[in-house]
Order: structure tokens, then C-alpha cells, then sequence
């Protein structure tokens, strides 16, 4: 239980504590990295990381270059997390906005050191994950020899890397990012693959804010190998975001039907969350769409 955690800051009109001179970054900074006092988990493995000084900037709204820089500091941590003893997995996160649970508005993630494999990744390397299964796995139609771009559920590609609508997904709004060839963590990224992730991440959120209209909520997170060896797996670092939006104004809420059966009856269709984000262009392209909504 982590009861403490009701006490953490909730959404502070003023004294931002991650903003230059709060509480958490006292000093100047780029990007900032610091044990969290709120921890989900004891043992120093909650940390927090900041995107940036300015309160009112987003991960997707970054220069490329900074955002190249919360790629490194993202790999660092992993690196030095995962050499500990009592770690097993780290996952690197992000909840933007007070819709998916985000307490601060400050652009922030976190990262969790867990001294095992949790259940999700586990299972996801269990079953041979690959962008290939991600992305075609209920198209009878796709094979091995079909050219990636072919995809309808294809969203972008650049770098490197690809981004694109699962096939089945349980949120309205869910886009998997992955490099083209596998590799295992974000430790293992090189200088390419790295600016390659930095560029794609920015091309796919600011296509989130335009087909939001405004600042999406949303989730992302980071699926990389276990930083314990063992075991035949073979690991593909992916990134996903979800978000709840399927709608001006309008969030999607799992019912109890869905929860209980495990089945989940998703109102907005796969493809045509890809068209409208094609639609959007990259980031450099003025907007051309109006969302689900319109």
C-alpha cells in the first residue's frame, strides 16, 4: 500500500515545485532527473524526470534536440537503474494531463525500478512481440513480404523507426512507436536511433494535439528488456500512448463489462484513427483536420 501518496501535490495553482527555484529544481536545468518523495515503491526506485524549465511546454512541443536530450537522460537512468542488484525491469512513463491522472502540469515523467518483471512486459516478450504482430496481426492479407507502408493502421515513418494504430486496441486513441530493426532497451540505442526516436516522438504527439485540437491526455510508456539476462526472449524496445479522447469533450470510460469479461468494445475504428492522424502531416504541416468530433 502506498497511502502517503494521497498527501503528494495536487495540481498547484502556484510554487510549481519543478519549475526553476521550486522545491524539486532549485538550480537551472535542461532536463532534471531526482528521486521522487512521493515514491509508488521504497528503496529509491521511483525517480521523476523533467522535460523541461518551462511550465507550460509539452514532450511533443520540444526543439529536437531537447527532446533528443530526455532520450539520453531516459537511457542513462536505465543504464544506472538496472545495473543495481534489486533491479530487475525499468519503465520509463509519462500521464500528461489531470484527465489520466497527472498531478502536476509541469511537462514530467517518471520512472519505476521494479525488482522483478511485471506481468505486461513479461507476457508481451513471452509471446515473441514484434511491430510486425503489433501492427497486422488481425489482417489475414499481411505477411512477412508486405511493405510496412502498406499498412491502413501505418501513421508515420522516419528515421528508423515507424508509428502506427495496433490492431486491436482497448483506448480510442493508441499508437505504438518502434525502431525498424530490433533492439532490445534504450541503453542499446545508437546516436541514429536515438535522434530517430526523439524525431518520431515529436511527430506523433503533435499529430495528438492537432487531431485534439489542444493539449491530448494521454499515456505513454516504454517497453524495453529486462535489465536481468536469462531466459530466451528477445525483447523489441517499443513505445505506446493511449489516451482516453475520442471526442471534443468527450473521454471513454471502460465500463464494468469490460473489465470483468476482459473484452473490450473500443467505439472508434482502428483505421480510421490512422487515416486522421496520416491526415495530420508532420509537424511542419498546418492543420488540416478537425478530429473525431467534427
Amino acid at each position: 500500500m502506498v497511502a502517503h501518496r494521497q498527501h503528494r501535490p495536487h495540481l498547484p495553482d502556484t510554487d510549481c515545485p519543478f519549475c526553476v527555484g521550486g522545491l524539486e529544481a532549485p538550480d537551472p536545468y535542461r532536463v532534471r532527473c531526482f528521486v521522487n518523495r512521493w515514491p509508488a515503491m521504497t528503496g529509491d526506485r521511483c525517480e521523476v524526470v523533467l522535460f523541461s524549465p518551462d511550465h507550460d511546454a509539452s514532450l511533443g512541443g520540444l526543439s529536437q534536440s531537447h527532446r533528443r536530450e530526455v532520450v539520453d537522460l531516459w537511457a542513462e537512468r536505465t543504464a544506472v537503474l538496472g545495473a543495481r542488484h534489486d533491479v530487475d525491469y525499468v519503465l520509463c512513463f509519462e500521464n500528461r494531463g489531470a484527465e489520466v491522472g497527472a498531478t502536476i502540469h509541469h511537462p514530467h515523467g517518471q520512472i519505476y525500478a521494479y525488482d522483478h518483471v511485471p506481468t505486461r512486459p513479461s507476457t508481451t516478450f513471452a509471446q515473441g512481440w514484434t511491430p510486425l504482430r503489433d501492427r497486422d496481426g488481425g489482417d489475414a492479407t499481411i505477411d512477412e513480404a508486405t511493405p510496412t507502408g502498406a499498412s491502413p493502421r501505418m501513421v508515420s515513418s522516419m528515421a528508423g523507426w515507424e508509428a502506427w494504430v495496433p490492431w486491436a486496441p482497448e483506448h480510442p486513441v493508441a499508437v505504438t512507436l518502434a525502431p525498424i530493426h530490433r533492439v532490445p532497451d534504450l541503453v542499446h540505442l545508437d546516436d541514429p536511433s536515438r535522434d530517430g526516436l526523439a524525431a518520431i516522438l515529436g511527430d506523433v504527439l503533435v499529430r495528438l494535439d492537432r487531431l485534439a485540437q489542444g493539449p491530448m491526455p494521454y499515456m505513454m510508456w516504454i517497453t524495453q528488456g529486462p535489465t536481468v539476462t536469462g531466459g530466451e526472449i528477445e525483447p523489441w524496445l517499443h513505445v505506446e500512448i493511449v489516451s482516453p479522447w475520442r471526442g471534443p469533450d468527450r473521454l471513454r470510460y471502460i465500463a464494468a463489462a469490460e473489465i470483468g469479461a476482459g473484452e473490450y468494445f473500443n467505439p472508434v475504428v482502428p483505421e480510421d484513427l490512422a487515416r486522421r492522424l496520416r491526415d495530420l502531416g508532420s509537424p511542419d504541416v498546418p492543420d488540416q483536420s478537425r478530429g473525431f468530433g467534427s
